[in-house]
């Protein structure tokens, strides 16, 4: 394989390294941000722009092994039914902050299990939304869709509400690596789904899978590949499985042994690349991949990309709204994160009609270097003339931070126009790179810079 030897020298099948969704990543976000930062900075949200709204809803019918995501489990609709109700007291404590002609742009529903509300319940969450914040002539809906609990009637209802693009978990389509993840879904339910959905007139659809789970192999990954492109997605996300347990307790109940090695799981994600490239995908950053008509395929085209929380994003809004339990808002001014727990969630939002808990508030160095990480994430470039545009007083920190990854990384980086660029070869490294200018910035240029 061209290039192993140079990146396994690089670290790549060795290095553990933040995936880098957002910068700083969630893990340095601090307790003395939290409420008053939230009332100011929705209060700072520009009269008539348009924002993006995240839904959290954290409860599943079954726990997949694999999945590290704040979820928990339910057998009744009860905890669901109450838990929408904090919800929606959540989305009018978050629309008094706001000016009163702000509309929304994005709204997605993530989890945990969407589709695991009923239709009268989803019907009355959605009326409240759109009640608190009107739709932007660029709206967009969409929702996580687990294809083994999604009834045709929450589906329509769904649709009657405006959805205009679903997200379909698959993973893995092999019934090995089904069990051994605790995720029976055969390739039948899912093709249902999406045939209903095109049927309705659903036209853009996400396909998630991951590679390195267990007992996967070149082989076994290369026909759930083939299914998935049989299935026609507009877009797909390939994620590398994080097998974390002491993070996600449910995790142990997958064997380590059963595990593919650093450089099998290095073969996965690069088959799956040359496969989609060859069927027609565009490749968008590390992991995504999308149709030449799509809007993600547009937006790389023009240099916009942009990633967030949910991966790889076509997204332009400048502050992202998260609602519900450990959901994370994103402003110019920085992070924040509300409660974790459902129930410290609740009684926060009983309290006060607010959940912010924790977050992060940016400085001017954290700005520049989430613009940098930001490149090299979305475009594998360090684009210095933006940048002297952007933040005209930092730009000895960034002079140093370009030799410092030239000499570091000496035959990654080729010097264009725009700045430093790296070569196709070494992507695979861009977020080792990426925690190299992180961990370099939290040291050397903490008390060098004031921009």
């Amino acid at each position: 394989m061209e290039k192993i030897d140079t990146l396994r020298d690089y670290g790549l099948f060795d290095a553990l390294v933040p995936r880098y969704r957002s910068y700083p990543p969630a893990n340095h976000f601090v307790d003395r941000v939290g409420q008053q930062n939230q009332e100011n900075w929705l209060g700072m949200v520009p009269s008539g722009s348009d924002v993006s709204v995240y839904i959290h809803i954290p409860f599943c019918k079954r726990l997949c092994w694999f999945c590290a995501c704040r979820t928990q489990g339910t057998r009744t609709l009860r905890p669901v039914d109450a838990y929408v109700e904090f919800l929606i007291k959540e989305l009018w404590g978050v629309k008094k902050q706001l000016a009163p002609d702000v509309k929304v742009a994005r709204l997605h529903l993530g989890g945990g299990t969407p589709t695991i509300l009923s239709p009268g319940t989803m019907t009355l969450l959605l009326n409240e939304v759109f009640k608190a914040f009107p739709r932007s002539a660029q709206f967009e809906f969409s929702v996580e869709i687990d294809p083994t609990e999604a009834s045709r009637d929450l589906l329509s209802t769904l649709i009657d509400h405006g959805l205009n693009r679903a997200s379909l978990g698959v993973q893995d389509f092999a019934p090995r690596v089904q069990d051994a993840i605790g995720r029976p879904q055969s390739l039948e339910q899912t093709r249902d789904v999406i045939a209903f959905l095109r049927d309705k007139g659903i036209t853009a659809l996400n396909l998630d899978v991951l590679y390195g789970l267990p007992h996967q192999t070149v082989e076994s990954f290369g026909q759930t590949l083939d299914h998935v492109i049989g299935l026609k997605p507009n877009r797909l996300a390939i994620y590398g499985y994080a097998h974390v347990p002491w993070m996600s307790k449910r995790q142990v109940m997958i064997k380590e042994a059963d595990l593919p090695g650093s450089e099998t799981r290095f073969a996965l994600a690069s088959m799956a690349r040359a496969r989609l490239q060859d069927t027609g995908f565009e490749t968008i950053g590390i992991d995504h991949f999308a149709t030449p008509r799509d809007g993600l395929s547009k937006v790389q085209a023009s240099g916009q990309v942009r990633r967030n929380f949910q991966g790889y994003t076509d997204d332009q809004s400048q502050t992202l709204i998260g609602i519900g339990a450990s959901a994370i808002s994103k402003f110019p001014q920085g992070y924040l994160q509300n409660a974790v727990a459902t129930s410290a969630y609740q009684n926060r939002i009983t309290q006060t009609g607010l959940a912010a808990h924790k977050g992060y508030a940016m400085n001017g160095t954290d700005k520049l270097v989430g613009c940098i990480v930001e490149d090299l994430l979305c475009r594998f470039e360090l684009n210095t003339a933006k940048l002297a545009l952007d933040f005209p007083q930092g730009q000895s920190a960034v002079r140093e931070i370009c030799v410092l990854l030239v000499r570091q990384f000496p035959d990654v980086f080729f010097i264009n126009q725009a700045g430093l660029k790296m070569h196709d070869w070494a992507q695979p490294l861009v977020r080792i790179i990426a925690n190299v200018v992180d961990e370099f910035t939290a040291t050397e240029l903490s008390h060098s810079t004031a921009i």
